[in-house]
């Protein structure tokens, strides 16, 4: 099995941050973002070298990330991506769909001038690193517009409980995006906007709900 180093996100150390709090956030961000392939196992040594950290603060957060179901335990050493089957695949985009719709929906209220300004420069970024062919910053602005879209109320609860569904799907995003102008003919982030300023909560679900399944449903058909 492949356990070739990986290309882990970078995430500087946060003022305040301990040791054991960044190198969760760390590969927790890497995993959400594709940077753990499914299939290939990854040591803890080799995580540690990585990151420069010894080894306990990496099995805190690989325990962590096991028990948010983003990675299983081979061994007392290695982890992996868990297998993904058409089934489970379904039922997180399901789940996406469902948690999405209703956290953009939320949206509508606090979407003021200084809301939708930071969404459209995000939506601005993801544009650009389509137009570059940059998978990497495709996978990181996508996940800034969700997220700056999601977390706007205060009171939020259900962006954890949508990142948590990202950590699962994540390791599949890179295979999503090998053929995204067939797959992704609108920009349903355009449609998003669009009904957002409008104050169209039933457009708006519409349009996340087309993003989630014009983005990734596709694969259904090839993990069945």
């Amino acid at each position: 099995m492949d356990t070739s180093p990986l290309d882990l996100v970078f995430e500087p150390r946060l003022h305040g941050e301990t040791v054991q709090q960044w190198v969760f956030r760390r590969l927790r961000r890497s995993v959400m973002s594709g940077r753990f392939p499914p299939g290939q196992a990854v040591t803890i040594r080799g995580l540690a070298e990585a990151l420069g950290v010894s080894a306990m603060p990496v099995r805190e957060a690989l325990r962590r990330l096991v028990a948010e179901r983003a990675l299983v335990l081979l061994d007392n050493r290695r982890v992996r991506v868990p297998e993904m089957t058409a089934r489970r695949f379904e039922e997180l985009v399901a789940t996406r769909t469902l948690l999405e719709c209703e956290a953009a929906a939320r949206a509508v209220p606090v979407a003021d001038k200084i809301f939708m300004r930071r969404l459209h420069a995000l939506n601005r970024d993801s544009d650009a690193a389509v137009e570059a062919n940059d998978v990497e910053a495709m996978i990181e602005t996508n996940l800034a517009f969700h997220g700056a879209l999601y977390g706007g109320r205060p009171d939020n609860v259900l962006l954890p409980l949508i990142e948590s569904v990202w950590l699962q799907i994540g390791p599949f995003m890179r295979l999503a995006l090998e053929d995204l102008e067939t797959h992704y003919p609108v920009d349903r982030h355009v449609q998003a906007l669009t009904a957002l300023e409008a104050k169209d909560e039933a457009e708006l679900r519409r349009a996340i709900e087309a993003d989630i399944r014009d983005g990734i449903g596709h694969l259904m058909a090839r993990l069945g």
